[in-house]
């Protein structure tokens, strides 16, 4: 108890009670990921149980429209699926996909950035080189690569099954070197601090020193670019997707949603592809917008 008040009035707590765009931010936030996170119980209908899927339903309107049905208050697509239980478990895939990417990047990068800052020398230049290199491609191409070259090394059968982890190491693969080139910054800094100069007369050994003295130090602008990269991820997703080489249509994903509405769109049935891309931009914005409260919050400049 006494802990959640002394977090209450912290100074991270009273930015963010005093900024209606992170309070605005935040509820989004916390509804979208109630509504993916609970589809099972929340959602209206289950799009994946064929056994309650009715044909004669397909394409019908939303439910203010005068052709509307009331049991589907997004109206339903090509296949008589309920669009807004395809919403909510579509941004549960994308939300997954993004935190595993978003991990998985931060993993790579945090420690590629330690070794570097801390070793220097023909370590760290090849380190950064790398970095260098892949940063003067868009994420987009590097991730389309990968999916590429993993999706020709296994056969036809198996791209459903693979799919899943293709796409999380994609992304991750595309975005670590940001986290790589924010920690080595940062390490080259606080290893000439006087505690890790301390910690080597004692004799302490260099990877406890990265990882015991030196990483919690520099996690403060990891977690805030984490929390902008998250944003980046589940548009890298639905753009792959969107492409045709993301994750399968048996398990659609928001941008897997769009690409399939956009079929529709010319032919009147303008809600399969608009209701997606309008969740995905709602997700994206949110969480854009806690990103940059956090980002400005963190930073003793502004204080």
């Amino acid at each position: 108890m006494n802990a959640l008040k002394k977090l209450w009035h912290s100074d991270l707590a009273w930015s963010w009670r005093h900024s209606p765009v992170a309070i605005f931010a935040t509820i989004l936030v916390v509804l979208l990921f109630f509504g993916a996170f609970g589809a099972p119980w929340v959602a209206p209908h289950n799009p994946f149980d064929l056994a309650s899927i009715q044909l004669l339903d397909a394409l019908l309107p939303p439910l203010w429209h005068p052709d509307g049905h009331e049991a589907y208050w997004l109206g339903t697509d090509s296949q008589g699926r309920d669009l807004l239980s395809l919403l909510l478990y579509g941004t549960r895939i994308s939300l997954l996909i993004g935190f595993a990417s978003v991990v998985l990047a931060m993993l790579l990068g945090v420690v590629l950035g330690l070794v570097a800052g801390y070793a220097g020398g023909t370590i760290d230049a090849v380190i950064m080189r790398i970095a260098d290199i892949q940063l003067s491609f868009p994420a987009i191409l590097i991730a389309l690569l990968i999916d590429g070259v993993a999706r020709a090394m296994f056969p036809q059968n198996l791209h459903d099954v693979i799919a899943f982890p293709v796409l999380i190491g994609a992304i991750a693969l595309a975005g670590w070197p940001q986290y790589a080139r924010t920690v080595r910054s940062s390490t080259m800094v606080e290893k000439n601090r006087e505690y890790v100069q301390a910690a080597k007369i004692i004799g302490v050994s260099g990877p406890r020193i990265m990882f015991s003295h030196v990483l919690p130090n520099v996690l403060g602008p990891v977690l805030v670019l984490a929390t902008v990269h998250l944003a980046t991820a589940i548009i890298t997703e639905a753009t792959l997707s969107f492409l045709g080489v993301g994750v399968p249509p048996t398990a659609p994903s928001l941008g897997t949603l769009i690409r399939v509405g956009n079929d529709f769109l010319f032919s009147g049935e303008w809600w399969i592809t608009i209701f997606p891309g309008l969740m995905l931009v709602l997700l994206v914005l949110s969480v854009n917008l806690l990103g940059d409260w956090l980002r400005d919050a963190l930073n003793p400049r502004l204080h």
